[in-house]
């Protein structure tokens, strides 16, 4: 006989005290038992007073470098922006706004291959939704992700048709958030991917699609190669589509023979990015994540300027525009979760496992031995802009393909509803 009770317990993550429970519990069954692989436990966030405090203190004794001495972003972000932005971090900005979005939507945390992975499970009032995982990247988390929860749960506030719905699942990736740190190595992609799966089913969606952009694209890529059952198919904002003789001509930059006009301007475009040191963050978190670990923990304005390095924040106004997505508090609420999670270190070691996989080169050898339906969008804004003929080459089973007019890396914090239409499009025909 089992009845229903919720058990909070008190846990500390990264600092961060958090509210926990279990979903069910056996008449009988000790508490060691409840916090079982098996069990899927509620979860709420409550970031202590103090680690506030302590966050504003360390943001006005930053020790601030000299100035840059160019007028362009290629020794980094501007130290007039980082100021400004660390005035309106200490004076304005409320980190409890975005503490109860989050604890808004249902959050849980359960065991999965000897680790905790926090997710976000938000079930449609249609009948008939669609479940959908979806996998952030770095510097992301959970939070560049919340903008398209409703849209995709509550289709017709938001323009579409019941016959639209999902049943939206958002993880953490291992290292990142909520979510535990590893403390060994070997959470890679195909790693991860694994748990993914076995998450859905532990939920109990025996149908289901993946999405992921960033990192999250090779989590769904290699979830697609390992074709887990009830797994229809998947979708990505950043596909495994660079033929091996582009990848390989990058260095030169100089594009191969036979290209078209766009396969030359999508090269170009890839190489442009990596010559002018779009990627520096990705080579040192890739060999030494440790090492970077130390001081990116330490502070968080260093933190801050750590993660404006990568090239989908090239163009963010710093909050100078108010109609920017992300604004400058959705920009702050991702930082200040790695903050308040020290997961600073945890979360760059994604690079270091993934050290021999570029997501849209070394995946492309790959792709084509995936049989599961693929559905690609491509945002003109990003690092990345494949053309459908690669597309096409990497992906046998590629069932949707469209090139969009706006949005860039971080294409669901930028275009939730743009992102949110492309979903309901690319799965149309899995439903």
């Amino acid at each position: 006989m089992t009845k229903t009770k919720h058990i909070l317990a008190s846990t500390v993550i990264g600092g961060a005290m958090v509210l926990q429970g279990t979903m069910t519990e056996a008449q009988g069954t000790s508490h060691a038992d409840l916090r079982s692989a098996e069990s899927i436990r509620p979860f709420k966030i409550n970031i202590p007073k103090a680690d506030i405090e302590y966050l504003r203190k360390r943001v006005m004794e930053t020790r601030w470098p000299d100035k840059e001495t160019v007028s362009d972003q290629s020794q980094g972000a501007h130290l007039s922006k980082l100021k400004g932005l660390a005035e309106y971090w200490n004076k304005n900005y409320d980190w409890r706004k975005v503490e109860a979005k989050l604890n808004s939507y249902p959050q849980f945390i359960t065991s999965i291959d000897g680790i905790d992975i926090h997710f976000i499970h938000v079930r449609s009032k249609e009948p008939n939704a669609m479940p959908i995982i979806i996998s952030h990247g770095w510097p992301g988390s959970v939070i560049e992700l919340l903008k398209i929860v409703d849209p995709l749960t509550n289709p017709t506030a938001y323009g579409g048709k019941a016959e639209d719905a999902f049943d939206v699942v958002i993880p953490s990736l291992p290292g990142f958030g909520f979510s535990a740190k590893p403390t060994e190595a070997g959470w890679g992609l195909d790693r991860i991917a694994k748990a993914w799966a076995v998450l859905m089913n532990r939920i109990g969606y025996k149908r289901y699609v993946a999405q992921g952009g960033d990192w999250g694209a090779g989590v769904v890529n290699s979830m697609a190669l390992q074709a887990p059952a009830g797994l229809l198919g998947i979708h990505s904002n950043l596909p495994a589509t660079l033929p091996n003789e582009a990848g390989m001509a990058l260095g030169t930059g100089i594009a191969p023979e036979g290209f078209t006009e766009q396969e030359r301007a999508a090269f170009n475009h890839l190489s442009k990015s990596i010559r002018e040191g779009g990627f520096t963050y990705k080579t040192t978190m890739t060999s030494r994540p440790q090492g970077v670990g130390y001081s990116l923990g330490d502070s968080p304005v260093g933190l801050a300027a750590w993660f404006f390095l990568h090239p989908g924040f090239l163009n963010w106004s710093y909050g100078a525009d108010p109609k920017q997505s992300p604004t400058i508090n959705d920009v702050l609420d991702n930082i200040s979760l790695y903050w308040f999670t020290n997961s600073a270190t945890s979360a760059a070691r994604i690079y270091w496992e993934n050290r021999s996989t570029e997501i849209v080169s070394a995946g492309a050898q790959k792709s084509n031995m995936i049989k599961l339906p693929v559905a690609i969008t491509v945002f003109p804004e990003d690092v990345f802009i494949s053309p459908e003929s690669w597309a096409r080459r990497a992906y046998p089973n590629l069932i949707y393909f469209h090139e969009v007019d706006k949005g860039g890396h971080f294409a669901a914090w930028e275009q939730p509803q743009l992102f949110t239409e492309e979903m309901r499009a690319a799965f149309k025909s899995l439903r």
